[in-house]
């Protein structure tokens, strides 16, 4: 039997796809959240894993900042769906000489996060091992099934708009990484992220497509063309990055438009819209490029336009 590496998390996703067989469930594999009907209900579940030296490091994360993360990745992706979350699972490895005070003060940083969000935790796991593994399951609920918003439904013609600002999150660990001073702003970005959930609902009211911005715009736009089977145009100039992010950019002698693509981890929301919604979405985030018919993405920087070949993190790139 051939041993063939996997190339990329999209492929591992086809590779492990099979479609439902329970008729209760309107969204399998593929979205950013699974959703099930139950009864009048619709029930909105998302997972999410953070292993020790991939996700965080506890060189420069405390404990609490671990499970503030965790949680607001988690309520992130129940945003995109342009739902609520209601109740969390939390399993959890640790190092056999984890502290008391350790346990506690991550817990802290979930309660903290759960309560900002007015979710509930109901219970979960707990194991050890070599290294801090942190999951969460979310359940979350939508009320109207107008209201849900998909990454598959994006419209020829649409305009892309994406919340808040990119690449601080990218700038942040970056600068971690590489041990500077100063920069509170972007680390913070990067430690403590917020998820959405402030904007969710307005922009589920007029979206036909929403992502969170876990693995960079580029990556996040590319998923919504794949499943919308789509094109799209990504303003370069547009793209809107804190000025810290671009000084911090600048000490590390990279690229802040690079954070903003490839980075990931800001949990802003990308929503694609139709033009007679272009007022409305103004208010709520910028205008960042258009879906076009084809399957090809292209970043527009200076009047011209380059098809894009790389794209957001990938575990398995």
């Amino acid at each position: 039997m051939k041993n063939s590496k996997i190339k990329s998390e999209i492929e591992f996703i086809k590779m492990i796809s099979k479609k439902p067989h329970n008729k209760r469930v309107v969204l399998g594999i593929g979205d950013d959240a699974a959703v099930i009907k139950s009864g009048n209900q619709l029930l909105v579940i998302t997972t999410d894993m953070f292993v020790e030296k991939d996700h965080f490091s506890l060189d420069y994360f405390y404990p609490e900042d671990i499970g503030i993360k965790a949680m607001e990745a988690n309520v992130s992706d129940i945003a995109a769906m342009g739902a609520k979350p209601l109740y969390a699972f939390i399993s959890i490895s640790l190092h056999k000489k984890t502290s008391a005070e350790f346990i506690r003060s991550f817990y802290n940083g979930i309660y903290k996060s759960a309560k900002k969000h007015r979710a509930d935790v109901l219970g979960g796991d707990t194991s050890h091992g070599s290294l801090m593994t942190v999951n969460i399951t979310l359940i979350g609920e939508v009320k109207r099934r107008k209201d849900l918003c998909l990454r598959s439904d994006a419209k020829t013609g649409d305009l892309i708009f994406v919340t808040g600002k990119l690449g601080a999150s990218t700038a942040g660990l970056n600068l971690f990484l590489k041990k500077k001073k100063g920069f509170d702003f972007v680390k913070s970005k990067h430690l403590r992220p917020k998820a959405r959930m402030d904007l969710s609902g307005k922009i589920a009211e007029i979206a036909n497509a929403m992502e969170d911005v876990s693995d960079g715009l580029a990556s996040e736009v590319r998923n919504i063309c794949l499943a919308s089977k789509k094109g799209a145009v990504i303003f370069a100039e547009s793209i809107p990055i804190h000025s810290e992010t671009k000084k911090a950019a600048e000490v590390l002698k990279q690229n802040a438009l690079d954070y903003a693509l490839f980075g990931g981890e800001d949990f802003e929301l990308v929503f694609t819209v139709n033009k007679k919604y272009a007022k409305r979405a103004e208010k709520l985030g910028k205008l960042v490029g258009k879906i076009i018919k084809g399957k090809k993405i292209f970043l527009e920087k200076k009047g011209r336009k380059e098809e894009l070949k790389k794209f957001g993190y990938d575990h398995f790139a």
